[in-house]
């Protein structure tokens, strides 16, 4: 894909290819890839950082995330966001606790997490339905669900559909 792609790099991860998005040291955007999808190397050190700490967090879902971000939304959007970066791994809550939690409503909660641009590392995966797993990405079925499914297995959470 190179240069025309528009990522500063493309990794393999367990989860297939994610694309790395940089708005100079700080990743913008995190995009999940076909898995055909040719690696990229890190286009510079910033990049090299990220896909780094990304490595080690699929290695080990302890390793912590400390790269710089920034994300691209509305002021609600970020406040939702900033909430969700307080929920350690391992860890989960319900739309409508995160709603109550902010003051607003689980739908709107649904809403910032299905534009999160940075999955994984804003870990919006970590907000479930109250009866089960709910969406990923605005998807209730197909490939995304079962990346949330990982993602929560990976932090020592198992969510049962019903």
């Amino acid at each position: 894909m190179g240069k025309a792609s528009g990522y500063q790099a493309i990794m393999a991860t367990p989860l297939g290819r994610i694309g790395v998005r940089m708005h100079a040291d700080a990743i913008s955007a995190l995009d999940f890839l076909p898995a055909d999808t040719a690696e990229q190397a890190p286009a510079d050190a910033a990049t090299g950082v990220a896909v780094t700490q990304l490595q080690s967090y699929f290695r080990d879902s302890r390793s912590p995330l400390t790269v710089r971000l920034a994300p691209v939304g509305t002021a609600f959007q970020q406040r939702v966001w900033a909430a969700l970066h307080m929920i350690p791994a391992g860890t989960v809550l319900s739309y409508g606790e995160l709603a109550r939690q902010l003051g607003t409503a689980a739908r709107a909660i649904g809403g910032a997490c299905r534009n999160n641009p940075i999955p994984v590392v804003i870990p919006c995966h970590r907000v479930v339905s109250r009866r089960g797993l709910g969406g990923y990405a605005g998807e209730v079925d197909g490939d995304l669900p079962g990346i949330k499914r990982w993602l929560l297995r990976h932090e020592g959470v198992v969510i049962e559909a019903r």
